[in-house]
């Protein structure tokens, strides 16, 4: 049973053109071509990209926060109550009104007490700016790496600049080992980041983001088998182009360096809609539709293929609108948050509803000295700062 569906699975027709099997790619004369047993490197990779984006993020990035004047806020920390706390994780963040009373009644609290109980509860978990920053701080340093390393890779090729020799000789295409690696280490990145997307910042996209880490590693998997590399470094590349300036416009945001923000996001917002918008469908979604039946019938793959690359155009036209959408708050003046950040949404509605509770009161930090609320507010999130919340917006991980 098992045999006969491996066999099914990895059947010629479904992955090579008609009239080439898989015997016209085993490795002769010099020349190695992509195998799906090499793609199990990705494995360990994935785990060492976890442990180095651990030791960046404490030995580097919040040292560079530290000094960019970043620090982890503390906030007010809510009562323990085990009859609240159970109704927290278990039903709703936000009870309605006929809840609260409920509660009110069981845990002996008045309804005042109760509301302020999860405002401060849900306070605790947003994320602070320090872990804002060391998570963009990290994705711009493998981004700009991976774009840079892209093109030293692929500036020499002719497929870099003719989109029709993607196909030449197709698939009887021998690996480069730059090729190799540059499919490694972004599988294995986006491998990582798939695994670390429950516990990174969480924003309004979380359901777009899974579905891009997954459409990206399929992708990328079909195409290492399928021998479509080529055509998988040129998607890699313009994806990293813009991913760069988004990182790195986040990073000056989080700084506080507002106006160096600013002009960085607008040159991404522009980026992305010529790489993503215009690029990738009318030159490489035109170069994997158009040329390949040219020389071949068209199979299984190619279909697999094209609809791959469609689902990551959604995604870019969703995520397009966003920025527009951000771009246009922003000249209008009246640009208070992230459109992606459920977080920051929030944010603004604790922070309104604890300031009012607690006015100006001074509390203890653990290290002796007193912040007042205002100041937390001023030296947290910053929410009500447009040019530093237009930077915000998550496009491609």
């Amino acid at each position: 049973m098992l045999d006969s569906l491996y066999d099914w699975f990895w059947w010629d027709r479904v992955w090579l053109p008609v009239n080439l099997t898989w015997s016209d790619l085993e490795d002769r004369d010099g020349l190695v071509y992509a195998r799906a047993s090499h793609l199990y490197v990705t494995v360990p990779y994935t785990i060492a990209f976890l442990l180095i984006r651990y030791l960046f993020e404490s030995l580097i990035a919040t040292p560079l926060a530290v000094s960019a004047g970043i620090r982890q806020r503390v906030r007010l920390k809510a009562e323990d109550n085990p009859i609240l706390e159970h109704y927290y994780i278990s039903q709703s963040r936000n009870p309605v009104q006929a809840d609260i009373d409920g509660l009110s009644k069981k845990s002996s609290l008045s309804v005042r007490q109760v509301e302020r109980w999860f405002r401060r509860r849900r306070s605790q978990d947003l994320p602070g700016v320090l872990k804002k920053f060391r998570e963009a701080s990290w994705r711009f340093v493998f981004y700009i790496s991976a774009f840079i390393g892209g093109l030293i890779a692929l500036y020499d090729k002719e497929w870099f600049y003719d989109t029709r020799e993607v196909w030449e000789g197709f698939p009887k295409q021998s690996m480069l080992q730059s090729q190799y690696w540059y499919y490694i280490l972004e599988m294995s990145f986006y491998g990582s980041l798939l695994l670390r997307v429950a516990f990174d910042v969480k924003r309004k996209d979380f359901k777009e983001q899974i579905i891009h880490h997954l459409a990206t590693l399929v992708l990328l998997s079909f195409s290492w088998c399928a021998n479509y590399i080529r055509i998988g470094t040129l998607v890699m590349l313009i994806h990293d182009a813009s991913d760069v300036l988004l990182e790195s416009a986040k990073v000056f945001n989080y700084a506080k360096w507002e106006k160096t923000c600013q002009s960085i996001f607008v040159v991404f917002a522009i980026v992305f809609m010529v790489t993503r918008l215009i690029i990738f469908p009318f030159w490489l979604i035109h170069c994997t539709w158009v040329y390949p039946v040219l020389q071949y019938p068209a199979f299984f793959g190619y279909y697999f293929f094209n609809v791959m690359l469609v689902v990551l155009l959604c995604l870019h036209i969703f995520w397009a609108y966003l920025i527009l959408h951000m771009i246009k708050k922003f000249m209008f003046g009246n640009l208070t948050r992230d459109e992606r950040s459920d977080f920051e949404e929030e944010e603004e509605e604790v922070e309104s509803s604890l300031t009012e509770d607690e006015g100006e009161q001074q509390h203890k930090l653990g290290n002796g000295f007193s912040v007042s609320e205002t100041e937390e507010k001023n030296g947290g999130f910053g929410c009500m700062s447009p040019p530093e919340n237009m930077c915000r917006s998550k496009i491609v991980c």
